[in-house]
């Protein structure tokens, strides 16, 4: 999912299990989201490789526990995509 209003790339803690993925730098953070509740994160993944179209970008990703209404496993934030040159609509 693109969100073209969020500052960091966003996982769960779901999908970073069912890719095997390992935490770089476990962080206990904390992240305040719009409705200003308050998530602790668990970590980052450095260079994590994702194509977009044919194209492969790197991505960092802050991990965070699955959220019970969330209807995504993941979030490319605006910085990330302004990086990439990537336009949404």
């Amino acid at each position: 999912m693109l969100n073209g209003g969020f500052g960091v790339n966003i996982m769960t803690n779901e999908l970073k299990l069912k890719l095997g993925l390992q935490l770089a730098k476990p962080k206990p953070y904390h992240l305040r989201m719009a409705n200003q509740t308050t998530i602790k994160l668990l970590g980052f993944i450095k260079n994590f490789k994702i194509a977009i179209d044919v194209t492969p970008y790197i991505f960092t990703f802050t991990i965070m526990n699955n959220l019970l209404d969330a209807s995504y496993f993941m979030l490319l934030g605006k910085p990330s995509l302004r990086n990439a040159k990537i336009s949404h609509e």
